[in-house]
């Protein structure tokens, strides 16, 4: 079962980022005001944009992710940027020991790349 973060342009030009099922009937909610508190103060206009993702997981590190913007990456993201997307999306499966063991392999060839370290010793 697919799950799928949304992006919707509310009242005041503002942008509400949410998770969902099935898009439209929680699109359906957030315009009969039985949705998030965000979207009774500020009735969404339109979905923005969404994003298919393959397990729930995902899908909540994506939006959450997409909630740490600011407002012009936000835009971006809305108009169909693949780069930004791609960013957001990597390392999503990742768990918490995988990202751990990648970025330890990271930071050692990251030295490695550097060559050998000069030694400093003090003087007497």
């Amino acid at each position: 079962m697919p799950h799928f973060v949304y992006m919707l342009r509310c009242k005041g030009n503002r942008i509400y980022t949410g998770y969902a099922v099935d898009v439209d009937a929680r699109y359906a909610e957030h315009c009969s005001g039985q949705g998030a508190r965000f979207t009774r103060a500020f009735p969404p206009e339109c979905i923005l944009r969404t994003f298919e993702l393959g397990t729930r997981e995902e899908a909540l590190r994506l939006e959450a992710r997409i909630k740490k913007l600011d407002r012009p990456q936000k835009e971006i993201l809305a108009a169909g940027d693949k780069d930004m997307e791609s960013n957001l999306r990597s390392g999503l499966g990742e768990t918490l020991k995988d990202r751990s063991a990648r970025i330890r392999k990271e930071k050692a060839e990251s030295r490695a790349c550097k060559g050998p370290q000069k030694k400093i010793t003090c003087r007497k």
